[in-house]
């Protein structure tokens, strides 16, 4: 079990856990086509809390390498920019059709190159086991985070206003807004 605690090994502990963050991002998307929403939704929230612990142990116990800073940006691009678009265009837009379709279909692959794009750029950024004090743009987390209480007032604010914040959201993941890093 050595391998669990080595930086090389792409099956160590923190890359597990992203492992983890993965299959919930997967088993959130299935459950989301089941319409299934609070299950999709915990489990996406566990893909949270899994990218939050792999992080941590990675750097606690020097486990960070090239592998895992890829790894967790597969993670992240699923668990934090596919699920929360697929669970939105499956639970508000649903039901539209024609032109609103197409709008709301653009806007979604919009969010979602957004998100990939703020991923890449990232990665390209990033040095393994280092931490900025501030991110550049609104993480992939934060933005996931923010169309799920987008999806929560849904009902209240309608599709459109839902349309327009995801745009939002999804030109804030490259905007110049500075985020503390926690």
């Amino acid at each position: 079990m050595q391998f669990l605690w080595r930086p090389t090994s792409h099956f160590n502990l923190a890359n597990l856990i992203t492992f983890s963050n993965v299959t919930c991002g997967l088993l959130a998307m299935y459950f989301i086509t089941q319409e299934h929403y609070i299950l999709a939704s915990a489990l996406a929230w566990a893909g949270g809390a899994f990218d939050i612990i792999d992080g941590k142990i990675a750097r606690k116990y020097g486990l960070s390498n090239e592998f895992g800073i890829q790894l967790d940006s597969f993670a992240d691009f699923l668990s934090f920019v596919l699920v929360p678009v697929f669970f939105i265009f499956q639970a508000v837009y649903a039901n539209l059709t024609g032109v609103s379709l197409i709008i709301v279909s653009i806007a979604s692959v919009y969010y979602v190159i957004s998100g990939l794009r703020r991923l890449i750029q990232f990665n390209i950024n990033a040095d393994a086991g280092e931490v900025a004090k501030h991110f550049t743009g609104v993480p992939t987390p934060l933005g996931a985070i923010l169309l799920w209480l987008v999806w929560l007032g849904s009902g209240i604010i309608g599709w459109v206003a839902v349309l327009g914040l995801m745009i939002l959201i999804g030109w804030l993941l490259n905007s110049k807004v500075k985020i503390k890093h926690l």
